[in-house]
């Protein structure tokens, strides 16, 4: 009866490890495409080891919009996208409001008082980093929710340098 427990558990566990792979793979393909502008980085730790340390423009606009509010939560940006789908800080989500056309919702967490947006590190292959010093966007795909998913990193004029590594 033991065996037949960790067996059952163990492809309860396979399924929904699964389950969740496939939820993301479907988010990368389907998710709408959206430019978040890279905010300067501290050179020392722009590159350590096979990431590249980052932030975004739009971290700075939600905290400062956030400083007149009480929240310590997790919520929600409205950000408009342009011709090129950059994305433009509008406002904080208030649920009333419906969205303009080219206005989209994107998730975001409180960390020790620090917004994030998805994550704070691109990661890649040994011996490429040269490749990403142009870097000025990161390319993200934003599900319905609003959760954004990093695929990867642009130059000015949002040629693709390369895509996250994902195997590592």
């Amino acid at each position: 009866m033991r065996k037949v427990w960790v067996v059952a558990s163990a492809l309860v566990v396979l399924v929904l490890v699964n389950l969740s792979i496939a939820m993301k793979e479907y988010h990368l393909a389907m998710g709408e495409v959206v430019y978040l502008e890279l905010a300067p980085v501290d050179p020392r730790s722009l590159m350590q080891g096979d990431y590249m340390a980052l932030r975004f423009a739009l971290q700075n606009d939600i905290r400062n919009a956030r400083q007149n509010t009480s929240a310590t939560v997790n919520g929600t940006a409205i950000v408009r996208l342009d011709e090129n789908r950059v994305a433009q800080f509008v406002r904080l989500d208030d649920a009333d409001a419906p969205l303009a056309e080219n206005e989209i919702r994107l998730q975001y967490r409180i960390r020790n008082h620090w917004v994030k947006i998805a994550t704070n590190a691109f990661f890649f292959r040994e011996g490429t980093a040269d490749r990403y010093e142009a870097a000025r966007y990161g390319r993200f795909r934003v599900n319905d929710d609003g959760a954004p998913l990093l695929v990867s990193l642009h130059d000015e004029s949002l040629n693709n340098l390369g895509e996250m590594d994902r195997g590592l």
